[in-house]
């Protein structure tokens, strides 16, 4: 059975799809098998899987209204070699449909039931909001990834995040816990980062990954192409930063099992 992460911040703008395109690549090149849900209705994830999201037919939007089964709407990227549920502008209307629907907050979860024994990693890319979308993230998961800047705002957002979560665990998902912290777009050079860099490690402890992703030219450039940064430049510092948190999170599971 498939182990659920809701790759998710409010605060947008802090690598929450460059992680999730990157960590699919990454764990796939570890061995393991994987589904990338775009919960984004912007649809980065899908275009930086290699799909185009303006030719698609059926999209999660589809599927959380129940108008398509999962299973036709999972495409395999060629580029990164893993599965990718994807999304594009129509799942923008998908927060207002939702609303008068039953089980508006566990649609993802239903639909993901259907196919989380096909995978050993599913990740869920939440757009950089607190709606309904985020919360069938949050309910969906097993656990919370949070991508996030070393700057100051990004601690007051994280402080929003973490009574969200909590919240979502009193009422909705009692299993939720946060799987960790990834610091990312980290220039060692500066101080501010660093001292930020080691706040989160006070409060969080092991729950912040040893693995930090460096601001890094080939992460940003990789999405143009529709290719994951392991496939653009395999030795670039961004590709492999994320290969090593790939097999951090492995071991980290092997650990707890």
């Amino acid at each position: 059975m498939a182990k659920t992460l809701a790759i998710t911040n409010q605060k947008g703008g802090v690598g929450k799809t460059t992680t999730g395109v990157n960590l699919a690549a990454s764990l796939v090149a570890v061995k393991q098998r994987v589904l990338l849900v775009d919960l984004d209705p912007q649809g980065n994830a899908t275009m930086g899987s290699g799909i185009d999201k303006r030719t698609l037919a059926t999209t999660v939007y589809q599927v959380l209204l129940g108008n398509a089964d999962i299973g036709t709407a999972i495409i395999a990227s060629t580029s990164g070699n893993y599965d990718v549920l994807p999304a594009n502008r129509e799942l923008a209307g998908a927060e207002v449909e939702l609303v008068d629907l039953e089980d508006r907050e566990t649609r993802l979860k239903n639909a993901l039931a259907k196919v989380v024994d096909n995978y050993d990693f599913i990740l869920v890319d939440c757009p950089p909001a607190l709606n309904l979308l985020t919360v069938n993230g949050l309910i969906a998961a097993d656990a919370v990834l949070i991508p996030m800047q070393c700057e100051y705002y990004a601690l007051e957002g994280l402080s929003d995040l973490v009574q969200t979560i909590k919240k979502i665990r009193e009422h909705l998902n009692p299993t939720l816990r946060i799987e960790g912290l990834l610091r990312t777009m980290y220039d060692p050079r500066n101080t501010l980062a660093q001292q930020v860099s080691a706040q989160l490690q006070q409060h969080f402890g092991e729950k912040v990954y040893r693995t930090v992703i460096p601001r890094n030219i080939r992460l940003a450039e990789a999405p143009s192409f529709g290719v994951p940064t392991l496939d653009f430049d395999r030795t670039s510092k961004g590709a492999q930063a994320y290969l090593a948190l790939a097999g951090e999170m492995l071991n980290r599971a092997a650990q707890d099992a």
